[in-house]
């Protein structure tokens, strides 16, 4: 399907339908994402503040075939917020639709418009004493329509689940330039196919997500936080395992942090405080909510106690305070940061069953180091099976000198993946980056069936062109 620029005449088409202040010069920061792989362009950026606004832009689109690339928080890791190459786009900022328009505790519910960031409506629930658990380390500058669209992990997955697990009803406009009112505040409404949930991780491939009914949850009554070193990641998945017998779903995150991630603090991030004097071979951070007058502090203790008995720790740290609970998170946190200053040759974002995890760090760690010298920071959301696989240069090396190996580690690492039955994928969606891994290791009747959905929603092909289906 041939698309058009948004040109000229296309703005002047726009500038006509919408009110002043929609339409605005196109910004630099539209254009670029998180790492730099690739320069988008545009040819109109819209800055819309209602649906109706919205319905507009994407009516004249279709209307003019013109591709619309929907943008959030531009805090994506796969590139589908960027577009660099076909006819220039009209970018559709959702940033200026940022209310809060209901707050209901009584149902724990609240309504979003797509542009609120995500720590926005962390704070909302909290001041009627609810939480919504959906934690990222961009919570500061991404947008639940972002989050949405790519169906965002997060350290809080183990409990809560996604972000699809967090929404009950969507409000989108539709490639035709219809509006779809379904912010519907139902736990259970069995009416037939279930658009929430397919426009949920598309990308904005299918539509445009406006505003959202989320999931709210009571706020813990106790919080403990603790880091304990293991001797490997099957003794990590047993001590998760023993921590699910001792307290059940009260464990709301279980990160597995390598020794090679405290080192690259150590050396990039040297005023990020670590626990332990000397890092460890593999440490987790725990984290436990309780309710009903227990104490998360106890639980933790009592969980150490008994992981020495059984040989799965030998050392670990229980936060006594507030800030103590804030550092070890922060170490966890600066680990993608750490990362970027050291500068990966090959990052990789999978999932795995749990049981395969163990087999995969080793098999992978020696498929790789057939490839090259390389170091590797293994950590990740054990909880859920989601490792962040990221493989870097030998220290006093750059990732430039092996750039023509990369796809060679990249294929190494996703080939194991899939012989193990896990994703390509675990949080960060396919956008652009992964496109073609869709490809080799997506299921062809999968695959068929989405085209054709596709085709059915989009049949001029104008929403988010080259993400997640690859001509």
């Amino acid at each position: 399907m041939t698309l058009n620029a948004a040109d000229a005449p296309f703005a002047a088409h726009l500038s006509g339908l919408l009110p002043e202040g929609v339409l605005r010069p196109v910004e630099p920061r539209y254009l670029t994402e998180p790492r730099g792989r690739w320069q988008g362009q545009a040819g109109v950026l819209a800055l819309p503040r209602t649906v109706d606004d919205v319905a507009t832009l994407v009516r004249a689109a279709n209307q003019w075939r013109v591709p619309v690339l929907p943008y959030g928080g531009g805090t994506g890791l796969v590139g589908g917020q960027v577009m660099p190459d076909g006819p220039a786009p009209l970018v559709v900022s959702l940033e200026r639709m940022n209310s809060i328009r209901a707050v209901h505790p009584e149902e724990n519910v609240l309504v979003a418009e797509a542009g609120c960031i995500l720590a926005d409506i962390q704070a909302a629930a909290a001041k009627v004493d609810r939480l919504f658990p959906l934690s990222l380390a961009a919570e500061g500058s991404c947008r639940i329509g972002g989050n949405l669209s790519t169906n965002a992990g997060g350290v809080n997955v183990l409990r809560y689940g996604n972000t699809r697990d967090l929404c009950l009803g969507l409000e989108a406009v539709l490639p035709s330039g219809q509006v779809w009112h379904g912010l519907s505040r139902l736990r259970k409404d069995n009416t037939g196919y279930d658009l929430r949930n397919l426009l949920i991780g598309a990308e904005g491939t299918l539509g445009i997500i406006t505003a959202a009914a989320l999931k709210l949850s009571p706020v813990p009554g106790s919080i403990g936080t603790a880091m304990l070193s293991v001797s490997s990641p099957k003794a990590a998945l047993e001590l998760l395992s023993l921590a699910r017998a001792q307290v059940g779903e009260a464990v709301s995150a279980f990160e597995l942090i390598h020794r090679q991630g405290l080192e690259f603090l150590t050396e990039v991030l040297p005023t990020v405080r670590q626990p332990f004097e000397a890092p460890p071979e593999w440490c987790v951070l725990i984290e436990l909510g309780l309710s009903g007058g227990g104490d998360a502090s106890e639980a933790l203790e009592h969980l150490f106690e008994t992981a020495l008995s059984a040989g799965l720790a030998d050392d670990g740290v229980i936060a006594q305070s507030e800030a103590q609970r804030h550092a070890l998170w922060t170490v966890r946190e600066h680990l993608p940061e750490a990362n970027r200053l050291i500068g990966s040759v090959s990052s990789h974002d999978v999932s795995l069953p749990l049981s395969s995890i163990p087999d995969f760090i080793d098999r992978a760690a020696a498929a790789v180091a057939e490839i090259g010298p390389f170091r590797i920071n293994n950590f990740g959301h054990l909880g859920d099976g989601n490792l962040h696989y990221n493989v870097f240069p030998p220290k006093g090396h750059s990732r430039t000198e092996f750039a023509a190996v990369a796809g060679q580690v990249q294929r190494a690492v996703h080939d194991l993946v899939h012989a193990l039955d896990g994703s390509v994928s675990a949080e960060h969606g396919i956008g652009r980056l992964k496109a073609g891994d869709l490809l080799r290791y997506g299921d062809p009747v999968k695959l068929a069936a989405m085209r054709a959905i596709k085709t059915a929603l989009d049949p001029e092909g104008i929403m988010n062109p080259g993400a997640i289906l690859r001509d």
